[in-house]
Parts: C-alpha cells; structure tokens; sequence
C-alpha cells in the first residue's frame, strides 16, 4: 500500500511539474521516460511465458483486449463528435484513440507495488495490457493513414511489428545476455536511444510521417527472448530479498519505477481551457472518463470459467490505469493540426485517469485481498 501511494503521489508532482514547465526539456523528459519504461518493459518481458501448444487460448486474450480497448475509442469518439461538435467522424477517431491503451508499465508497477504479482488478476492483466497496448499500435497505422494517405513509412512500421513478434514467439528464453540491473539499464537505454535516433533522422527528410518506433514492443520481446532470472520478486526487475545483491536489484527497480512515474507525469501535454469555462470543461472530463473506462469493463464478461465475478471486476479495474501510450497518440494528434476542446478533454481525462490509478490499485486490492 504504501508504495502505490508513493508513486501515486510521484505522479500528481509530475503532472504538476509538467505545466510549470511549460512544455521545456520536452526532449529529455521523452528520452528519459522511455528509457525507464524500456527498463520496466525487459523485466515484464523476462517474466512473461507463452504455452505453446495452446495458442488458441492468446487468440480469445487478444480478442477480449482488443474489444475492451475498442469499446472505450467508439464511446469516446461518439462523445467527441456528437457533444463536443468534432469537425468530421476522421479526427474523432485519431483523438479518441488515447482512451484505448493501458498503460502496461504504471500497471505492473503498481500491481505489484501492491503486492499482486502472484495473483491471476495480474497475471491475465498482464497479457490484456500488453496486448491492447499492441492493438493500438497496430491501428494507429491505418488511422494514419486517414490522416495522410498510404506512406511508405508505416509500412516499416508494420514490418518491423511483425518481425518482432516473431523473434519473441520463436526464441522466446533462449538468449543467454546477462539479466543484471547494470546490463539492462544498458539495455534498456539502447533502445530508448535507437527508437529516438530513428524518428528524429526520418523527421528531417519525412516532417508529416517520420517513422516512430514505440520502445513498449522491442523492450517487452528483448525480455521474452532472454533467459529468465533464476530469482523473481513481486516488483518488475526486483529479485527475493535476503542477499545484498538481490536487494539491491530491488532496489534500483523501484528507484527507477518511481523515476518513471514522475516523467510520465512531466510527458503531459500543457493544458490550455481554450476559453472555456473550468466547470463545463470539469464536466466533460468527467464524462469522458467516465465513459472510457465503462468501456474497459469488458473483461469482466470474459473469463467465466477461470475466475469468480470479483476478480474478473478487479481484472477490468486494473486496465483503467492509461499513461505513455495514451499521451503518444494526443501528441500525434496534435501533430496532424488537431486540436479544439476534444483534444483538451483528452489530455485532462488522460490526466484524471493517471491521478486515480492508486485508488484504481486500491479497489482491485480490496476486491481480490481475500484470495491474493
């Protein structure tokens, strides 16, 4: 418990320290979030294993993350188009996409901050979430593509999409790299560094769509290719306490979730009321909340045979929490010349979303405390 407060309260001061700074270090503040979430990634990677001889049974996960992330955008965009005036059903779309993705990295911190990781809510979350993150990725190319037309450039990403998850499926804990914190702080900062590297040098020659690379994707496969650590703790990157060395891998991964906390916090578009009034835009923000995370109750339909309603319900729950991904999308959105009270009840509701994550942390405690 208290953990999810800390990082709760890590992520309020940077959502604070994000207006104050108006935007500046904009650069730094990126490079440095994804390096702490390539970090996080590896570790969820590492610790992910796949049966294959049932594929069938990530057929039906992808299927139930891919409707519980569509749910929330249709709402969204219907809010968006039939109350907030958006101009066409087009940029609707683009802008309500940040209400689908959870954000894989604050969940697995904060589930297992909570002490969760043994339990089946998080272990199924973690499947949902890496695959509604996924989802997104993927249809972002054809909503772009709505945006700009057919360009070579999301093919690429696409390709690259499909090559990765390959290697993840075909060698999955099989590369034998060193597992350490200092290696995958190395690891983790190389990713982060060619992902960057990539969009900046294709935005000098493509400005409308240079290729972005998300470091969710490649960070989670480099985890799944490399051997499991021989020790696992109920944080991601953290090791069973009771060696010196062991507690300080732990230790490291919870100073580095908690860095990532603060820069998600700090990655926060500024926001700007655009004139309206603070009660009426309360009230949209709300609503489309509100709305969005009704949307993500889907899996709480699903999984009937494997889980009572309680755990299923906290199973929703936990994929409230939006974060990194979300924000990719607004600042997409914004790169296509979007904007309006639609992208400033976005960023809010994006924002709220990330404030309430510990309360959301909390509830799926309460609600599976007797069986975690």
């Amino acid at each position: 418990m208290k953990k999810v407060l800390i990082y709760s309260v890590l992520l309020i001061l940077g959502l604070i320290g994000s207006q104050v700074l108006g935007g500046k270090g904009k650069d730094v503040i990126d490079l440095i979030t994804l390096w702490c979430l390539s970090f996080i990634m590896i570790h969820v990677g590492n610790e992910f294993d796949i049966d294959k001889n049932n594929p069938r049974q990530y057929a039906w996960d992808y299927l139930v993350a891919g409707t519980a992330a569509a749910f929330p955008w249709i709402f969204c965009a219907a809010y968006f188009v039939w109350v907030l005036n958006t101009d066409s059903w087009k940029d609707a779309l683009v802008l309500a996409r940040f209400s689908s993705p959870t954000s894989a990295g604050v969940l697995f911190s904060m589930l297992a901050a909570a002490g969760l990781s043994a339990t089946w809510v998080f272990r199924k979350a973690r499947v949902l979430a890496i695959f509604d993150d996924l989802d997104t990725i993927l249809l972002m190319i054809p909503l772009k593509m709505l945006m700009v037309g057919m360009r070579w450039e999301l093919m690429v990403n696409l390709v690259v999409i499909v090559v990765l998850l390959f290697l993840a499926w075909r060698y999955m804990h099989k590369l034998e790299w060193p597992t350490s914190y200092p290696w995958v702080l190395l690891y983790a900062g190389v990713i982060a560094g060619v992902c960057e590297l990539v969009y900046y040098t294709t935005s000098i020659f493509e400005d409308v769509m240079p290729i972005h690379l998300e470091v969710l994707l490649p960070a989670f496969v480099l985890g799944c290719m490399m051997k499991r650590s021989e020790a696992h703790s109920d944080e991601p990157g953290g090791h069973e306490e009771g060696h010196s060395h062991e507690s300080e891998e732990q230790r490291v991964a919870g100073i580095i979730t908690g860095t990532f906390m603060v820069f998600v916090g700090l990655s926060m578009p500024v926001i700007n009321t655009d004139g309206m009034s603070w009660n009426t835009l309360l009230i949209h923000v709300l609503l489309i909340t509100l709305v969005s995370n009704l949307g993500k109750m889907f899996p709480m339909f699903c999984y009937r045979d494997e889980a009572p309603l309680k755990e299923r319900l906290a199973l929703s729950i936990s994929m409230f929490p939006r974060g990194e991904v979300g924000a990719g999308v607004l600042v997409a959105s914004m790169g296509y010349g979007l904007g309006g009270t639609a992208l400033i009840v976005a960023v809010l509701s994006l924002a709220l979303n990330l404030v309430l994550t510990g309360l959301f942390i909390i509830g799926v405690q309460e609600l599976i405390k007797e069986r975690a």
